[in-house]
């Protein structure tokens, strides 16, 4: 009986790691696509917009 005490923690990991693959690969595009792109598109655009702003002087 040991070997399935040793066997079971390695083939439960599997399966959910498995389901998180899978739950990944489900997720991507489709109507999440448009709105995680605008997100990202929102988020680089602040980047860029604070960066190129220049610094204020100290007055």
């Amino acid at each position: 009986m040991d070997y399935v005490s040793a066997l079971l923690p390695p083939a439960v990991m599997a399966v959910f790691f498995i389901g998180v693959i899978r739950v990944i690969v489900k997720t991507q595009g489709g109507a999440n696509k448009a709105k995680e792109d605008a997100a990202v598109d929102a988020a680089l655009a602040r980047v860029e917009g604070t960066r190129r702003t220049p610094a204020a002087p100290d007055a």
